[in-house]
């Protein structure tokens, strides 16, 4: 007598997060994954503004040789990704304390909520770049 062999079911990832031929990414996973990395993006903006407050502290030499380097075209991209993330992260929240309340759930509104939340966060940060160089 022969045991009967298990059945391997269809074949298939173990993950659904796979993205290849098995699993096409859709707009509201990719904000969640942007969501994740942004806030981690945060944790190492927060780090150089910190970095920025204790050479404030240190003095006007320590203040200088910081800045030159938040200043330069590496400084500038950094602090334009940073808020970006910042402004994202922000938006991209209050869509979740909506969904917390259990508001936006259908199809049609999680993707009205998640281009806007793309939308908004880019005009947010280009107003804050605006304001920071016009004034």
């Amino acid at each position: 007598m022969s045991t009967p062999k298990p059945s391997s079911g269809p074949n298939r990832p173990l993950s659904p997060f796979m993205i290849g031929p098995y699993y096409k990414p859709q707009l509201t996973s990719m904000l969640s994954i942007t969501h994740r990395v942004t806030g981690m993006a945060l944790s190492f903006g927060t780090l150089l503004l910190a970095g920025w407050l204790i050479a404030l502290s240190n003095g006007p030499d320590a203040y200088h040789a910081y800045s030159k380097h938040v200043m330069a075209w590496y400084g500038q991209i950094l602090l334009l990704g940073w808020s970006w993330a910042l402004l994202y992260h922000l938006c991209n929240g209050i869509r979740h304390l909506f969904w917390d309340v259990g508001k936006g759930f259908s199809l049609p509104a999680a993707y009205r909520s998640g281009y806007a939340v793309v939308a908004i966060s880019g005009v947010l940060t280009v107003a804050v770049w605006a304001l920071a160089y016009l004034t």
